[in-house]
């Protein structure tokens, strides 16, 4: 038998409600195992359910945020075409984007890109299919700096963002330095 749960209040059935948190994404692919392996070592992910035709990964409380999903005719992300440009994954400070780097740059993994956006740092490495993963921080300590930010016109100024060498971010990062001055 189902247990249904009735809310204490029912919004009206014309408001708005946005959701809560993106939960997962799933991924069509016909290298399950390959996309696994991938994704255990960027994430950290772990495996909680596997099939031939599904495998879910999660890294933290969430029951699992990757779904790939076997799919013999997949073919790899070309980027030519319409759909998803990149999930993002988003770290807690610099120094934890700057492990991870490193942690994937010494068993080969390296970034297709590196880009200052003025809002984040961002870290964009491509899965065994061509999907960007992007592994980011935020620049700023909270809305208000921020908002600041994006009012004094920098962002007009290079609205796609500055690319950097992640190299001489990590460099930067152990000689001390913190947001915002390890971009600079």
């Amino acid at each position: 038998m189902m247990t249904v749960i009735v809310p204490a209040h029912m919004p009206a059935p014309t408001a708005t409600i946005s959701p809560i948190k993106i939960s997962h994404c799933s991924v069509q692919t016909a290298q399950v195992p390959a996309m696994k392996a991938w994704y255990e070592i960027v994430l950290g992910a772990a495996t909680v359910f596997e099939t031939d035709k599904i495998c879910l990964l999660t890294f933290d409380e969430e029951h699992h945020r990757i779904a790939l999903i076997h799919t013999d005719d997949a073919t790899p992300n070309d980027h030519r075409g319409p759909g998803i440009v990149h999930i993002a994954m988003t770290y807690a400070e610099i120094g934890d984007l700057v492990s991870t780097y490193e942690r994937l740059k010494g068993v080969g993994i390296v970034p297709d890109m590196t880009i200052n956006h003025g809002p984040t740092t961002s870290f964009y490495y491509c899965d065994p299919d061509g999907n960007h993963l992007e592994l980011m921080v935020d620049n700023f300590p909270n809305v208000a700096a921020l908002e600041a930010w994006f009012k004094s016109g920098a962002h007009e100024r290079h609205p796609g963002g500055e690319p950097f060498d992640p190299d001489e971010l990590a460099r930067r990062f152990h000689a001390g330095a913190q947001l915002p001055d390890v971009l600079t």
